[in-house]
Parts: C-alpha cells; sequence; structure tokens
C-alpha cells in the first residue's frame, strides 16, 4: 500500500518557529494522517459510513494524534512553549474538523453545541484518560493504543468489531505516530534545507 507522503519543511529556513507556527502545520498534518488512517481502514473493508460514522472515527483519532504530538512536545519543548503548542494544536484541529463537518452534515440546529465545541469536550474529556498510558522512544504503549481501538470499536458495525482493534493497533497508528515523529522533526529543525537538485533540460544552443 502507498505511504502518505507529508511535507513537513519550511520556505523560511535557519530560524526558530513560534510555538503557534508550529501548532499549526502539525494541525494540518495530523488532520492528513487521519484522513488517511481512514482510507486505508476503508480499503481494508472496514465499514466506515460518510456521514456521523465518518465524523466519529476522524474525532477519535484526531484526538489521539494530537495526544501523540502532546507527548513529542513534552520531550521536546519547555513547559511554556509546550502548553502554547498543543493550545494552538488543538484549536486548529477543531476549526478544519468544524469546516468539513459544518460542509458535509451541516451546521447544528441553534442551541446545540457546535462541531468545534464537540471537539474540544472532547478532547479534554478523553486527555484526563489518555494521561494515565506511558508513551516511550517506540512511541505510545499497548494500553494507549488499545484505547483508541476500543473507542473506534464503540461506533463499527457488528461485523468488524471483532478485528478492528488488531488493525488500528497493528497497521494504523505505527504508520500514523511514525508521520507525526517525522512531521516534528522537519517542523522543529532550524538547519537549512538542502539545495533542490536542477531539473534536466534540452539546451537550445
Amino acid at each position: 500500500m502507498a505511504k502518505l507522503r507529508i511535507k513537513s519543511d519550511w520556505f523560511q529556513t535557519g530560524t526558530a518557529k513560534t510555538p503557534a507556527q508550529m501548532a499549526s502545520a502539525m494541525a494540518f498534518i495530523a488532520w492528513r494522517v487521519a484522513q488517511n488512517t481512514l482510507k486505508q481502514m476503508r480499503s481494508a473493508r472496514f465499514d466506515i459510513e460518510v456521514g456521523p460514522q465518518y465524523f466519529a472515527f476522524t474525532r477519535e483519532v484526531l484526538v489521539f494524534l494530537t495526544q501523540v504530538l502532546d507527548r513529542m512536545a513534552y520531550e521536546r519543548m519547555a513547559p511554556e512553549g509546550r502548553a502554547e503548542f498543543i493550545t494552538a494544536l488543538v484549536r486548529r484541529v477543531a476549526e478544519v474538523l468544524q469546516e468539513n463537518e459544518d460542509s458535509l452534515l451541516g451546521v447544528p440546529p441553534e442551541g446545540m453545541p457546535s462541531h468545534y465545541d464537540e471537539f474540544i469536550d472532547l478532547f479534554n474529556e478523553l486527555a484526563e484518560h489518555y494521561a494515565d498510558f506511558g508513551f516511550g522512544p517506540d512511541g505510545p504503549d499497548f494500553a494507549f493504543m488499545r484505547y483508541l481501538g476500543h473507542r473506534i470499536e464503540a461506533f463499527m458495525p457488528a461485523k468488524d468489531r471483532r478485528w478492528v482493534i488488531d488493525q488500528m493497533m497493528a497497521t494504523e497508528v505505527p504508520e500514523a505516530v511514525d508521520i507525526l515523529r517525522r512531521a516534528m522533526q522537519g517542523v522543529l529543525s532550524t538547519e537549512p534545507r538542502a539545495p533542490r537538485r536542477a531539473r534536466a533540460g534540452i539546451s537550445g544552443d
């Protein structure tokens, strides 16, 4: 299966980025990774219908990915920078999610929480749960990954529930975490990029 290709370098090189700038870049990458995960699940013949189930899956994966990024930030940033990074990250992810949910499902009726608020509430709720799990050099521990699988299992059709946790833990999560790790390295880097190779051409002489 073709791997998702993520661009995580910056046009401005040799300069440090603010936590908010890094969060904006990583929010876009997290969204791409979540969409790719969903696509791969459907290619593996898990039934995830366009509509509420599609966004329920996406929300769960995005909360998981933001938790992973928070752990990565903990390893790489000072406490103040990490707090600014994760706050900006969650808000930007919520904005992207809301744009897509509003477009496909419609804006919630007056008096109901917005799709933005739904994601923020879910993140806040699950942050306490994910805080109990470990994260090491190899990424999230067994319980960390299994909890995501259990969350997703709840809204999968009966035929898929037996396999969805194994699929997430064995295939989807490791690939997603690897992409995020490489992306964070690129976003945090202040080293100048290697110059692009000149395109081959035909001389007119």
